[in-house]
């Protein structure tokens, strides 16, 4: 027996449903059927359901949280080792040195299913990952399977990952790091005769194998410089805030303070933050956005990068200060000022093998400005370049951000597998400077050639030259000197006097990067023992909604919207940034 329901239901179809005429007959006009009851009906329906999958996705948002911190302090517990998704064997722990770094060199052993003997071939040269020390740990170029690790080892290079530990040696030093890397790169140079091992740095590691390959001429083979900054003064107004936050903050003194209240350390974690607040609409906003609205298919894709994203390791009071100090504001890299040793700074001519600059559109934090601009800086032109026999390839991006250089599967999969393919070809160019274009007709990242082509085409050096006026700059360079002269000699002893281990570790544990994870662990707050017993059998009975659902929509229309005025809001602080930088350093005209 049908209800009432399903009776309104049939009279609305039948009432819907096309009438015949014939030219004969001519049917009577029957009444309007009021189809408001069942528009009201369906909505009742249609709010209710979206209303168990709102509370459904909400109880799952805040367990997957859960998982997040206690992912954390799990990892924390372990020591923090290094979040690589392949086997792999120590050979050497730079802490054991006489020279000791808090670094080591890894070799990686198996792939997948395939071991060292199944993936490798002793013809090819081998290829040396660094991941940046700024800020997290190491395994951004290798947590996952399609990586520049996975990449490097599918197409038969051995392969060699350079890690390092969450504390720094005591007094450790750029210089200490930089004899440690060059340590490695001769090891590894010797297990491979007559095949100099390919360099490829993440970051910060770029300009530190940069710096390597400048101090050991023909030690190496090419360089591969992935969202590497070299010249930091360079960037676009208004939209690369970060070249400008040194003179904001009065130079490297806070850098300093920071590691003095850390008893030596500098926490990594202050980076990880400067990083989010960049674009806080991606990294504070949308990311949350984005795993609250499509919970069931991204949450193990957000736990595995948060694994790595809140590992927060140290750098020594030397380092930070040698970082901030010698390239964010002195930028003495392009200019062959930096000090390698006693006696010996950078030459970035002195460089003989071939460097490869990939950069992206889309990265904030080294925007193709800051990766290419050292170019001009250090050749006067194209002739200068081609009469010191060097070959210089970039290949730029159009809009994958920062970290997507270095985790997107898609970018690992095509740009990292052309880059490694083309090796031979790079070498052979002629000297000069170079364009790397990929040409994938069918769109298909996991292709090989031929089924996507490489070209190289000529470019000059000097069309990489840019108006950045470094008078301001300057002027920040002295303001910093000046500022830290006074920290140094009268405020610096009395904080390191008061800083001990125990309040160092106190500020560790109450940042808000880690306040903001580990506090959502049962371990903290017992409330989510509750969310963790309600979201195991949600998991198992969830269905979904239906994505045309017209209340789903209108949630997406509104996270976007917030996400907008998010993004207009950084775009104006980015704006008063630039203009308080110029009020402050720039001579008015």
């Amino acid at each position: 027996m049908e209800g009432p329901l399903a009776q309104q239901r049939s009279a609305v179809a039948k009432a819907r449903a096309p009438v015949k005429h014939s030219d004969s007959k001519k049917l009577p006009d029957k009444p309007m059927i009021d189809t408001s009851a069942e528009i009201k009906v369906h909505s009742a329906q249609e709010f209710l359901e979206y209303q168990r999958d709102f509370f459904e996705r909400s109880i799952l948002f805040w367990d997957t949280l859960r998982q997040r911190a206690n992912n954390m302090l799990e990892h924390e517990r372990a020591g923090m080792p290094p979040l690589l998704d392949f086997k792999y064997e120590t050979l050497l722990d730079a802490r054991r040195l006489e020279r000791p770094a808090n670094y080591a060199l890894l070799r990686i052993t198996q792939v997948g299913e395939d071991c060292w003997d199944d993936c490798v071939d002793l013809d090819k040269p081998p290829v040396i990952v660094v991941d940046p020390r700024a800020g997290h740990g190491p395994g951004i170029g290798g947590f996952k399977h399609d990586s520049e690790v996975g990449m490097a080892m599918r197409e038969g290079h051995p392969v060699y990952f350079v890690i390092f530990f969450p504390q720094p040696v005591p007094g450790q030093t750029l210089l200490d790091v930089l004899h440690t890397l060059r340590r490695f790169v001769q090891d590894v140079a010797q297990r491979h005769p007559g095949k100099p091992p390919v360099l490829y740095g993440n970051c910060q590691a770029g300009w530190a194998l940069t710096l390597l390959a400048a101090d050991c001429e023909g030690l190496s083979g090419p360089v591969v410089l992935n969202g590497s900054p070299l010249s930091y003064w360079a960037g676009e107004s208004g939209a690369n805030p970060m070249r400008v936050s040194g003179g904001l903050l009065g130079g490297a003194w806070l850098a300093h303070l920071t590691a003095d209240l850390g008893n030596g350390r500098f926490d990594g974690a202050w980076l990880a933050q400067n990083f989010e607040n960049l674009k806080p609409e991606k990294a504070i906003w949308e990311k949350y956005a984005n795993l609250f609205s499509n919970v069931d298919s991204e949450q193990d894709r957000f736990l595995e990068f948060e694994r790595w994203w809140n590992g927060f390791y140290f750098l020594s009071r030397e380092e930070i200060l040698a970082i901030v100090e010698n390239l964010f504001i002195g930028n003495q890299i392009e200019q062959g000022l930096f000090r390698i040793c006693h006696g010996c700074t950078a030459d970035l001519r002195k460089i003989s093998n071939p460097i490869v600059v990939f950069a992206s559109y889309g990265d904030n934090i080294t925007p193709p400005q800051q990766a290419l601009g050292w170019i001009p800086a250090v050749y006067s032109d194209t002739a200068d370049l081609k009469r010191a026999g060097q070959r210089i390839v970039y290949l730029t991006n159009p809009h994958v951000g920062h970290l997507g250089i270095f985790v997107s599967a898609g970018v690992a999969r095509l740009e990292h597998r052309a880059i490694l393919e083309s090796l031979t070809d790079i070498e052979a160019l002629a000297p000069g400077l170079y364009e790397m274009k990929i040409n994938n007709p069918s769109g298909d990242p996991d292709c090989h050639k031929p089924a996507f082509s490489v070209r190289f085409e000529p470019r000059q050096v000097e069309d990489l030259r840019q108006d950045t006026s470094s008078r301001a700059f300057e002027r920040v360079k002295q303001v910093s000197e000046f500022n830290e002269t006074l920290y140094r000699s009268f405020v610096s002893p009395w904080v390191q006097a008061l800083a001990t281990p125990w309040t160092a570790e106190m500020l560790k544990w109450l940042h808000p990067m880690r306040t903001s994870r580990y506090l959502l662990s049962e371990a903290f707050n017992p409330w989510m023992h509750g969310v963790a017993a309600l979201a195991g059998p949600l998991a198992s009975t969830r269905h979904p909604l239906a994505k045309d659902n017209r209340l789903m929509a209108h949630e997406r229309e509104t996270l976007g919207e917030i996400t907008r005025t998010l993004e207009k809001t950084r775009e104006a602080r980015d704006a008063g940034y630039e203009q308080i930088f110029s009020l402050l350093y720039r001579q008015r005209q």
